[in-house]
């Protein structure tokens, strides 16, 4: 059963940049909401990895789990799931390599300001099928609600930079405020080790022994589908709480193996 988590807050500790204050965005109807909160600890998943389903891609290769830091201990990773492959099979590989993993998906568009005008809904087809990819794995999934928080600071935004002749990219500015932002510190106090996702980009973070060192954020082994771009505005402080585990993968190698 899906559960549905409220806006949080206090949200971005890092000052957004200067600007107009946001646009006001277009009215909905109010949406139910269960508040997460560190006093009720979410379900994981059990570090080790199930047996395949009939028909599903064994991962057995090595390296593909060791990008997912399989030589750790046993971590806890949320993990965003967008009902795509590409994050689904970032989610089975943390999974195999014996993380505890919770799922995370983030409505940041205004999906209900717009059911009046379209018959479908595109976007509760990619929820079900991220429930399907968790109930497979026995991966609890969480949705949170962050649309208020993407018009302030990515839509709003935009439109004011496109007023002034400027054109930011709205990825990097999702990924910086959003996802690795907003989201971050909306689960700071949950004790999840990382965050995870379905980014084509690697992370190499420092050993051990050399703890205070700086996270450094490689090129993915897909040079065509390499999305460090989109990832280059991170802080050290967002880096070093990220793992990629499609750094070490092709994008045909993942659409030919496990979702």
């Amino acid at each position: 059963m899906l559960r549905v988590v409220s806006t949080l807050r206090p949200l971005l500790r890092s000052p957004l940049l200067p600007g107009p204050k946001p646009l006001p965005r277009p009215r909905r109807p109010p949406r139910p909401f269960r508040a997460l909160s560190s006093a009720a600890p979410l379900a994981a998943s059990p570090p080790s990895a199930p047996a395949p389903a009939p028909g599903e891609v064994e991962i057995s290769e090595e390296h593909l789990i060791r990008c997912a830091a399989a030589r750790r201990a046993p971590l806890r990773v949320a993990v965003l799931v967008s009902g795509g492959v590409d994050s689904s099979v970032a989610l089975r590989l943390l999974h195999a390599a014996g993380h505890s993993c919770t799922a995370f998906y983030l409505k940041i568009w205004f999906q209900e300001d717009f059911r009046n005008f379209w018959s479908e809904c595109p976007w509760d087809d990619d929820l079900k099928y991220a429930q399907a990819v968790c109930d497979k794995i026995d991966v609890p999934l969480e949705v949170v609600h962050l649309s208020d928080e993407y018009w302030n600071h990515v839509v709003s935004h935009m439109i004011n930079e496109y007023r002034n002749g400027r054109t930011p990219n709205p990825d990097v500015l999702c990924n910086t405020r959003i996802k690795f932002g907003a989201f971050l510190e909306a689960i700071e106090n949950l004790g999840f080790d990382y965050i995870a996702s379905g980014h084509y980009a690697h992370v190499v973070h420092p050993p051990v022994e050399n703890a205070e060192g700086p996270s450094v954020l490689q090129l993915s082994k897909d040079e065509i589908k390499d999305q460090t771009y989109f990832l280059s505005h991170l802080s050290q402080p967002q880096l070093r709480r990220l793992l990629f585990p499609l750094g070490c993968i092709t994008k045909s190698g993942c659409s030919d193996g496990p979702s």
